[in-house]
C-alpha cells in the first residue's frame, strides 16, 4: 500500500530538486528516486492488469520514466513535481508496453463501449452532417466525456507505436520525423532517450508549446488561448520545434 505524501515529505523533495538542479550528483537523484518510488508503484499497479508483463518489468521501467523526471523538472513552470513525474512514468511504460506488445487487454466494459461508439459515430454524422465531438459522442454512449477519454486512451496504447503514426492531429508530423531511422517500426528505448535530451536542448516557449501538444494531446488552438498567441504562432512554434529536434537527433545518430 502506498503512504501518501506528507507535508514534510513534499518539502524534503522540494529540497533535493533545488540542490540536485544547482549541484546534480547521483547521491542526491537517488535520494529523490526512493522519495518517489510511491509513483512508480502506483502507475504500475494501474497497468499490471492490463499486460502480461511482470511487476519487476514494470518496476524497472517506471523508474526509467521518474529519472528522467528528476532530470528535466523545473520549478518555474508552477507543476508539482508528483503530478510530473507521473505523467513521465506512465509515458515510460506505454511506450515500453507499445514496442513489446499489441495485446493490452482492455476491461470488457471499454471493449464494449469502443465498438458501440463505432456504430454511434456512424449515425451521428448522418444525424448531423459532420464528425461529431467528444461531447457528443459520450452523450450518444450515456457515459460521462472523462470516461470516453479513458477508453480511448485504453485503446490508443493497445496498437504498438508505429513510426508512421501521426503526433497529433493538428500537424502532418509524424514519430518518425523526430528519430534518426524512419525504417524502424518502433522508438527503440535510446531514441527515446535521445528525444527527452533534445527536447531539453529547445528554447523555454518552443518546448513549452511541444509538451502542450505532444505530451498533453491539447489542440493548437487551445494551447494559444492558454499561452495568449495566435494559433498561426502556436503552429509555426510546433514545426520550428520539430525540425529543430530533427536536425538535432539526426546529428546525434
Amino acid at each position: 500500500m502506498n503512504v501518501p505524501f506528507t507535508s514534510a515529505h513534499k518539502q524534503e523533495i522540494h529540497r533535493l530538486l533545488k540542490s540536485y538542479q544547482a549541484q546534480p550528483t547521483a547521491r542526491v537523484r537517488t535520494q529523490l528516486v526512493k522519495l518517489n518510488t510511491g509513483l512508480v508503484k502506483k502507475e504500475v499497479s494501474y497497468w499490471l492488469h492490463q499486460t502480461q508483463e511482470s511487476y519487476e518489468d514494470l518496476m524497472q521501467i517506471g523508474f526509467m520514466g521518474l529519472l528522467g523526471a528528476i532530470d528535466r523538472f523545473e520549478f518555474c513552470r508552477g507543476c508539482a513535481f508528483s503530478s510530473f513525474a507521473t505523467r513521465y512514468i506512465r509515458g515510460e511504460i506505454q511506450h515500453y508496453l507499445r514496442d513489446k506488445s499489441a495485446t493490452l487487454r482492455l476491461p470488457r466494459r471499454y471493449s464494449d463501449l469502443y465498438q458501440q461508439s463505432l456504430r454511434s459515430v456512424q449515425q451521428l454524422r448522418q444525424q448531423l452532417g459532420r464528425e461529431p465531438n467528444d461531447q457528443e459522442i459520450a452523450h450518444a454512449l450515456q457515459v460521462s466525456p472523462a470516461e470516453w477519454q479513458e477508453v480511448k486512451l485504453a485503446q490508443r496504447n493497445r496498437i504498438p507505436l508505429s513510426l508512421d503514426a501521426p503526433l497529433n492531429d493538428d500537424t502532418q508530423a509524424n514519430l518518425g520525423e523526430t528519430v534518426s531511422d524512419p525504417k524502424s517500426c518502433a522508438a527503440s528505448q535510446e531514441e527515446i532517450w535521445r528525444l527527452h535530451q533534445a527536447m531539453a536542448s529547445l528554447e523555454q516557449r518552443t518546448r513549452e508549446i511541444l509538451e502542450y501538444v505532444f505530451l498533453e494531446d491539447l489542440p493548437q488552438k487551445q494551447v494559444a488561448q492558454m499561452l495568449g498567441l495566435t494559433t498561426v504562432t502556436v503552429s509555426r512554434q510546433v514545426k520550428k520545434g520539430l525540425n529543430a529536434l530533427k536536425s538535432s537527433l539526426t546529428q546525434a545518430a
